[in-house]
């Protein structure tokens, strides 16, 4: 029988700050030779968002939404282009944020442009969905101590996770691989990439968990 099996063309990297997204999105990019798409992070009213300024949550949801558009918009996934993509964002996530960030006001305004930007983008293929525990995500933070990233404080870090945690429990737009990083090292741990690069080529229905076999030597252990 005829292999029907046909590979994501176009796959989506998310989860929370610090979790991995961009580290693994580029090492998948790099072996799956595909274009990479990164999530914007230049925003200039992100700071005064961090630091409370009144109407800056608005301001700095809705650059990053326009961004995001952009970038996504001008993706070449049509039916005669061989081309692989991986992002390290999906658009949702911009609701997400705007959701934990906005006022009802603000909210019905911005779901007008959101509806109508979200109607002209591509869907993934398969996101992988990472994962890890706060107190992993805030030692992180800690370490890689970014000036822009300094103002984010545990209550809101944990009100994204539970964010996170919610939204993908519901989702069902795409094929979902559901990761948990807490105990995953993809940079200096060989065995942990290899074995995520074989389940993203082997066929993902509907939603599945991964843990590399080490993890779970670990966890029995």
């Amino acid at each position: 029988m005829a292999n029907l099996f046909e590979s994501p063309r176009y796959i989506a990297v998310e989860g929370p700050i610090r979790v991995g997204k961009s580290t693994l999105a580029r090492i998948l990019a790099d072996r799956l030779n595909a274009q990479r798409v990164i999530e914007p992070e230049e925003n200039p009213f992100l700071r005064s968002f961090y630091e409370g300024d009144r109407g800056a949550a608005f301001q700095a949801q809705f650059a990053f939404l326009v961004r995001r558009f952009e970038q996504l918009r001008a993706l070449d996934l049509g039916p005669h282009s061989q081309r692989t993509v991986v992002a390290d964002f999906i658009f949702e996530k911009d609701k997400l944020f705007a959701c934990l960030n906005l006022s009802d006001q603000e909210l019905e305004t911005y779901n007008r442009y959101y509806n109508f930007f979200r109607e002209q983008l591509p869907t993934p293929d398969l996101v992988i969905y990472l994962q890890a525990t706060p107190e992993v995500l805030k030692k992180r933070l800690k370490k890689k101590n970014a000036p822009s990233e300094k103002a984010i404080n545990d209550d809101y870090l944990e009100e994204v996770i539970k964010a996170y945690e919610h939204f993908f429990f519901h989702y069902t737009s795409s094929d979902l691989l559901i990761v948990n990083t807490s105990e995953i090292d993809f940079v200096d741990h060989n065995e942990d990439l290899k074995e995520l690069l074989r389940k993203v080529t082997e066929p993902i229905k509907g939603t599945q968990y991964f843990l590399p076999l080490g993890s779970q030597e670990a966890a029995s252990a």
